[in-house]
């Protein structure tokens, strides 16, 4: 989803054209931030004593890529979305298809993507229409991962309390799709729960403590993991994602701090989120270039003429 400055709770569609894909770029650390307020979730999971990562993330390569928002992995191929694109690379990272107009076949009218997953080779997608702040037409909306073409919708349930989509998730094991939201309220406390199999709402998961400027959400034996833009690109400043430990009854789940991402290029806005299980890998969409303040684009920070979108490719390696 859009970058954001706390004070506000607007958000702007941000397409940035002219980025090249495939390139693998130089492990630089260094950062210029994304946003913060004066005390962010990390900080309050931390001060609980509940910030002990399951799994050390070592960087071990980075990819330019067509889209801005959400990246995924299935067999031998990965896939990025933009908010108005679709595009599909092979293991190194070569395009194999693009779709630049994936809005076709709606009978409610969208134009937005967030972050999105992938199972049994289609693609996932929350989908929404998206305008000066507000968002409408909220949807589950599934695509063949071969063409990038509509396939189905689940019905959505608009009293449910979900105000946005900013990511994804489908978590096989229980045979469910979660829907996370980016707007900084009561709703984002919740993650948005349907059937797999039937497309049914299934109820909503309570987070504790609320996540702020949730960008993605991922599923990776038998946690749920999201990322947020909580960090201030202006104060160098890096952002964060956040594990949730499901208790029992998997209505609610504690929110614990997984990783800070201070080893990025450069810091600016995180995105969405992937695990390659048959790699033990994880994958991690992050820009930076754009320079926005409260919520509109306002030129670039020093240095940069357009903004970049790289996919951080890490080894996964379970803590002792």
């Amino acid at each position: 989803m859009e970058r954001k400055i706390k004070e506000t709770m607007k958000k702007v569609t941000i397409i940035m054209a002219g980025i090249m894909a495939g390139a693998v770029i130089p492990l630089i650390l260094a950062g210029c931030g994304a946003q913060s307020s004066s005390t962010t979730t990390a900080e309050t999971t931390a001060s609980q004593g509940q910030s002990t990562p399951l799994n050390e993330y070592v960087l071990k390569e980075v990819h330019q890529v067509n889209g801005r928002q959400g990246v995924c992995v299935e067999g031998d191929y990965y896939w990025v979305s933009g908010s108005t694109t679709l595009t599909k690379y092979d293991r190194n990272w070569n395009i194999v298809k693009e779709n630049d107009d994936p809005f076709k076949g709606y009978e409610l009218e969208v134009n937005h993507i967030g972050d999105i997953d992938v199972y049994n080779n289609e693609l996932y997608l929350g989908v929404e229409y998206f305008k000066d702040g507000n968002s409408k037409n909220i949807q589950v909306a599934v695509y063949d991962g071969d063409t990038l073409e509509l396939k189905r919708v689940f019905p959505f349930r608009a009293d449910t309390g979900q105000l946005e989509c900013s990511g994804i998730a489908v978590d096989p094991d229980s045979k469910t799709v979660y829907m996370c939201s980016w707007v900084d309220d009561e709703s984002s406390n919740y993650l948005y729960m349907y059937n797999l199999d039937n497309g049914d709402y299934k109820g909503k998961l309570k987070m504790d403590p609320g996540p702020k400027w949730i960008q993605g959400v991922a599923y990776n034996d038998g946690h749920l993991y999201v990322t947020c833009d909580d960090g201030d690109a202006d104060k160098d400043e890096a952002d964060h994602m956040y594990r949730i430990d499901l208790d029992e009854s998997k209505e609610t789940g504690t929110v614990v701090l997984e990783k800070t991402f201070d080893d990025v290029t450069r810091q600016g806005e995180i995105e969405g989120l992937s695990f390659d299980t048959a790699n033990k890998q994880f994958l991690l969409l992050y820009n930076r270039g754009a320079r926005i303040v409260a919520g509109m684009p306002t030129g670039f920070y020093d240095g940069y003429t357009e903004e970049i979108h790289e996919v951080f490719v890490y080894d996964i390696k379970q803590v002792d």
